[in-house]
């Protein structure tokens, strides 16, 4: 399988539509995702079929409603406030079950929307996430500090059977997902779950997604992926805006931002045991990096964003 789904080759049957990737069309059992890009006024309604699924603005407000599958009474309705891009703040999200009819509908100036899934077994209540609930984590320290906003993770949002989820941003020229790290059936990993990577590049502005940008993503295997008959992974990637990555098995990371492209990513997951959990194993030829943290400063410019905006502006722009 191909584990690089450069954009716009991941297309959705709507007109603009990014991404549509099923866990059939990524070859495994879980983790789903769907971007759709919503005009003004216009109406989309979206079956969860067995999947339940998150919706994350990512640019520009919807209103979400919904409703059991087959039946006409709106059981919740939301209005999602949203944000300018993915760097400009952390949003207010929904979350939907499954075997639910989904109807969004975006005001003036039209809406793009995420909607990370994952398969499930029982069928949960729609549920409202305020953006000023959602915690925000500086990760790492010098030039692997990132920020992580962990909207849809186990501990910080219970409201889910399978589906994890979280973003993250970061700055120019820095490294995340790093040490690189596994969950899966090796050795010693404790949980087991398929991740999707969707990539959002800035440029030059910092703040507008854009192709001009560009970044790093690396997944490989080990020994013990081979002697557990998993297929070999060795692949360094130029990932561009709107790109998705699928990482089934093996080691991830660094994701790497190119000096002067803010970097941010949905990490979306889900797998097969029972509850949720995001546990996993560093590569143990890098783990002992992170005892280097412990006298490093975090770099300055994280956290990027918060529930109120940028926290630190463009540049030339006042900060918040």
């Amino acid at each position: 399988m191909s584990i690089f789904r450069p954009w716009p080759s991941v297309a959705g049957p709507g007109p603009g539509d990014p991404v549509l990737l099923t866990p059939q069309d990524a070859g495994w059992n879980h983790a789903g995702l769907r971007v759709l890009r919503l005009e003004p006024g216009v109406p989309r309604t979206i079956e969860t079929g067995d999947a339940e699924a998150f919706v994350l603005p990512l640019a520009g407000g919807l209103t979400v409603e919904v409703a059991p599958h087959g039946e006409r009474d709106v059981e919740a309705r939301f209005e999602l406030t949203g944000r300018e891009s993915v760097f400009t703040r952390v949003t207010d999200f929904a979350y939907v079950g499954r075997d639910s009819t989904v109807t969004l509908l975006a005001g003036e100036g039209g809406a793009e929307v995420a909607l990370p899934s994952a398969r499930c077994t029982a069928r949960r209540p729609p549920k409202y996430g305020p953006a000023e609930d959602v915690p925000v984590e500086v990760r790492g320290a010098g030039p692997a500090t990132r920020q992580v906003t962990n909207f849809g993770v186990p501990g910080l949002w219970e409201h889910a059977e399978r589906l994890m989820a979280c973003e993250l941003i970061t700055p120019p020229g820095n490294w995340s997902s790093y040490p690189p790290h596994k969950h899966d059936p090796t050795d010693p990993c404790p949980v087991v779950n398929e991740e999707i990577y969707y990539y959002r590049i800035a440029g030059r502005d910092q703040v507008t997604p854009s192709r001009d940008g560009f970044g790093v993503h690396r997944t490989y295997t080990g020994p013990e992926h081979a002697k557990a008959g998993l297929a070999e992974l060795d692949e360094t990637l130029q990932v561009r805006d709107g790109d998705v990555v699928l990482v089934p098995h093996g080691y991830h990371g660094p994701c790497v931002a190119a000096p002067g492209y803010p970097m941010y990513y949905l990490n979306v997951l889900a797998g097969p045991g029972e509850g949720r959990s995001m546990a996993f194993c560093d590569d143990p030829a890098h783990t002992w990096v992170r005892g280097e943290w412990d006298d490093m400063p975090p770099d300055p410019r994280c956290p990027v964003t918060s529930a109120a905006g940028r926290v630190r502006n463009a540049p030339g722009g006042p900060d918040v």
